[in-house]
């Protein structure tokens, strides 16, 4: 596996190996030895999460309080999206910050996010399914967004899809209504880095 830090720190890009013959592909997508060597830190593992999307389909920015936050692990099984990692964190010199990977079925890359970071992605094909693992369960009182169209983040989302046809932005109603990353600052609901 490789892993290549982004320019948000404590998030990755992990490629890994793949061997295919004519049966077909393996690889491993998740090791914890390696990702532990690259991160300097193991991976808790809370819950497993699947998302099925269409074509259009733009899920985030969503971010957990901290402590105790949450730390993600994500890929794409079938389709492809862009997945997009926000540096949410007041006081981190990259505050405001967003890198991206594409993870489709050919490179099979994966995504990792530590807590303290947003998260979101734009699906960009049909059943586009996205699985994550996560290092604490799902909260509904502890988790937040930041709109994902917000200019002051300036996500360069694609217009066009995997099928060369443009994308049109759907959008979860709790999506929609989310604030704007000053917003969200300015209500003091935002990570901090100490």
């Amino acid at each position: 596996m490789l892993y290549r830090e982004l320019k948000v720190p404590d998030a990755y890009e992990i490629t890994p190996r793949q061997f295919g013959d004519d049966r077909g592909v393996f690889l491993e997508w998740f090791k914890q030895e390696s990702f532990t060597d690259a991160s300097g830190r193991p991976l808790e593992l809370a819950q497993a999460n699947c998302s099925v999307s269409a074509a259009g389909v733009l899920r985030g920015i969503h971010y957990a309080d901290v402590p105790p936050g949450q730390a993600k692990y994500v890929t794409c099984v079938s389709g492809s999206v862009l997945d997009v990692v926000v540096d949410l964190r007041v006081g981190s010199p990259t505050f405001g910050q967003w890198d991206s990977v594409l993870l489709d079925t050919k490179d099979r890359r994966a995504i990792f996010l530590s807590e303290g970071l947003g998260h979101g992605f734009l699906a960009l094909e049909n059943n586009s399914t996205v699985v994550y693992l996560c290092s604490t369960g799902y909260n509904p009182d502890r988790e937040h967004e930041v709109h994902p169209l917000d200019p002051e983040i300036g996500i360069d989302w694609p217009t066009i899809g995997a099928d060369g046809r443009p994308l049109e932005y759907e959008l979860s109603a709790k999506d929609r209504a989310a604030p704007g990353l000053i917003q969200a600052m300015d209500a003091g609901v935002l990570p901090r880095i100490a």
